[in-house]
């Protein structure tokens, strides 16, 4: 029983929403058996609301501060861009204007008229790659059920649009539950006023909410980065207890901070280790830079604080984004939600090893010439798009961060050290003009 609620916590933390079909046909059933004891359970630990109908089951998470390593991606993992985000919001908003049906030139055609009132954002269906940004944005929505594929191919419209069609059923209730946001977006004059607002609750009881939400939303917590309050919140056995107990997580408590390792791989929507290329080259990666960071016999490195702003980066870029236009100024709300150093004490700031570029990309070099022959085809002929890419998921997994010139190594990765590769070579085919031919012959992995 308390296997199957953990399942069932899971699914809806990694998901937020889930349908009839997404992320899989069970997942919706397993939601509606514990719904009631789910919906108490992430108000009280994590200030989260949940809603359960027949047909689709909506996580109302709190965000604390915007995180630009976690975009949306298409089918293929690519990150949204600016343009796929347009298309992905006016596509939602166009379907919850139509039918039942519609097909797929008709909702681009909805979504170039509505693009033509925003600056700078245009859907043009004669240029292949607002035609494809297009179909990346339908393609998120069709993945959640919002629409469902009844006819054609959009591939076939994305290649030309002349001669390909799609159509689409509407599911409206999925089409509701995916956009509902927490405040009037014609209220708000920054992206700040979304994130998560001061409650009427105990001082303690909201700060311990802030912290079983880092839990769950951030690979790794590090006490360096929380105020007093939440420090002492991080601490305590219970808080992140609370949470183990809920998630069915294993929590692994450093110095530093704490992570939840998640030994059934389905809670977060990046695993890490993982299969592929990129993630291998990643671990690989990582164990090279804490083996060079932690070498008792190596120079010591230079050390520097993280630089600030990322996240005020990002609020900017959004900011910048929103159409003033559509806003009512005479009901513009003041943002009351922390800003990402609020509450951070003034103590001298931590200091981190730094790795420059170039030894990270002779390293990815080596990497290469040495366990190439197992990478896919496309990341042996592109080393130094491996390598960003490699880099890339361990600043999204908080083992280092980015910087002007290198990365700032994070204490998380350490548990790295050590990495033990082991190359399984594929099997040699045999000479078919003179070896017999077995009645089976397995292909081993790579």
């Amino acid at each position: 029983m308390l296997e199957s609620y953990q399942r069932a916590a899971r699914v809806v933390l990694a998901n937020h929403l889930v349908t009839a079909t997404y992320p899989d046909a069970l997942a919706l059933p397993l939601l509606r058996r514990w719904a009631t004891e789910l919906r108490d359970d992430l108000l009280e630990l994590f200030g989260y609301r949940l809603e359960v109908t027949e047909t689709t089951a909506r996580l109302f998470t709190a965000a604390d501060r915007l995180d630009p390593t976690a975009p949306a991606r298409t089918a293929g993992d690519r990150a949204f861009d600016r343009r796929r985000y347009a298309y992905l919001a006016l596509a939602l908003a166009a379907l919850g204007r139509t039918g039942s049906q519609v097909t797929l030139s008709e909702l681009a055609e909805h979504v170039a008229a509505e693009a033509s009132q925003v600056p700078s954002v245009e859907l043009s269906t004669d240029r292949a790659a607002d035609r494809d940004a297009f179909v990346d944005a339908v393609g998120w929505l069709a993945a959640r059920g919002a629409i469902t594929l009844a006819d054609g191919d959009a591939l076939g419209w994305a290649s030309n649009p002349e001669a390909g069609e799609a159509l689409y059923d509407i599911d409206r209730s999925v089409v509701i539950a995916l956009f509902r946001p927490p405040r009037a977006l014609q209220h708000l004059s920054t992206v700040r006023a979304l994130l998560a607002a001061p409650t009427e609750e105990s001082a303690a009881r909201e700060t311990a909410r802030r912290v079983r939400r880092a839990l769950v939303q951030q690979p790794v917590v590090y006490a360096d980065e929380l105020d007093d309050g939440e420090r002492l919140q991080l601490a305590l056995p219970r808080t992140a207890a609370d949470v183990e107990l809920l998630t069915g997580l294993v929590a692994e408590r450093r110095a530093e901070g704490i992570a939840l390792i998640d030994p059934s791989g389905r809670l977060s929507d990046v695993r890490f280790p993982g299969t592929g290329t990129i993630a291998q080259v990643a671990l690989l990666l990582a164990g090279e830079i804490a083996d060079r960071v932690l070498d008792p016999d190596a120079p010591e490195p230079v050390r520097l604080p993280l630089p600030a702003g990322r996240t005020a980066d990002l609020v900017g870029q959004l900011d910048a984004a929103i159409p003033q236009a559509s806003v009512l100024l005479e009901l513009v709300d003041a943002p009351d939600a922390p800003d990402d150093v609020a509450g951070i004490p003034a103590a001298p700031p931590p200091l981190y090893p730094f790795v420059e570029d170039s030894w990270i990309a002779a390293t990815v070099a080596d990497l290469v010439e040495r366990f190439g022959r197992t990478f896919a085809a496309q990341w042996q002929a592109d080393t130094d798009g491996l390598r960003r890419r490699a880099v890339d998921l361990l600043d999204g997994q908080r083992l280092l961060r980015r910087v002007d010139g290198g990365v700032l190594v994070l204490p998380a990765l350490a548990r790295y050290r050590g990495v033990v590769v082991t190359v399984r070579e594929r099997a040699a085919e045999p000479d078919l003009l003179t070896a017999p031919v077995p009645a089976a012959v397995p292909e081993h992995e790579k």
